[in-house]
């Protein structure tokens, strides 16, 4: 069975929910733990959508397509290359995303975003499943200036707001051929399927969870296709996956 999480504000209340049609059950506890319907109803046009988890960090793989890889002039690597974006970097569905002075290029980036249901320490990768609780939509916003001046990728990757989430985690969906894609104000710009991932979820958790301890809500951004480019001030980004959803986001500038 397929289902829809959120987090939503009601401008007074923060509440977690599941989505049925054209309605949100409020639900009582932590969706990556116990938790039941609070008996609260919503319309979805009357809330606000927030980021659906609170992640303790995001782990993005970098260089997973190949025509991507090409497009960067960089080689296929032989394990996945990866990096962390900070908590401070997330947004939600129709938060702006900033053009901070520093940057002189913001790109977009999209991405399938795994998020973690458990604890996740040194799994197997034929385990890895047991510990996803589902998919959600990601952009990677990347100061691709900074990115090629300093030879690695934190502080490029890493100003508030740069990685918006949302607008809701899926459950009960197969995450291995599913169609990613970036409109940049309504014209389609990246256009790829998970199935082209050098290295596939199942391997990404396992791999990572070698490395660190996952966290209940973390998640892990698996790659971007070819395509990426920049963003201007006033560009609306929109990052589009196969039954996963639409997140909508709006360039803007420093106010004041």
């Amino acid at each position: 069975m397929v289902e829809k999480f959120i987090r939503f504000t009601t401008g007074k209340e923060i509440f977690y929910g599941r989505i049925d049609g054209e309605t949100i059950i409020a639900l009582e506890g932590d969706i990556f733990g116990e938790y039941r319907e609070s008996g609260r109803r919503f319309n979805l046009n009357e809330v606000s959508f927030l980021a659906p988890c609170r992640p303790s960090k995001a782990v993005c793989v970098g260089l997973n397509y190949r025509d991507h890889i090409q497009e960067m002039g960089d080689k296929v690597p032989d394990e996945p290359v990866i990096f962390i974006k900070p908590s401070t970097s997330v947004i939600g569905p129709n938060d702006n995303i900033i053009y901070w002075p520093m940057v002189k290029r913001l790109d977009y980036e999209a991405e399938l975003a795994v998020v973690i249901g458990s604890r996740c320490h040194n799994v197997k990768e034929e385990e890895a499943w047991e510990y996803i609780f589902g998919y959600t939509v990601g952009n990677d916003v990347t100061a691709r200036d900074l990115q090629q001046k300093d030879g690695q990728w934190t502080r490029a990757k890493s100003f508030d707001t740069f990685l918006p989430l949302g607008p809701h985690i899926v459950r009960g969906i197969d995450a291995s051929d599913l169609r990613v894609q970036s409109f940049l104000n309504g014209e389609l710009r990246q256009d790829g399927r998970t199935s082209q991932l050098i290295f596939p979820i199942p391997f990404l958790v396992s791999f990572i969870s070698r490395v660190m301890t996952l966290l209940p809500g973390d998640v892990i951004l698996t790659g971007t296709p070819e395509g990426v480019g920049p963003m201007q001030i006033g560009d609306t980004i929109e990052i589009r996956i196969e039954g996963v959803g639409s997140l909508v986001n709006r360039i803007v500038g420093v106010e004041g």
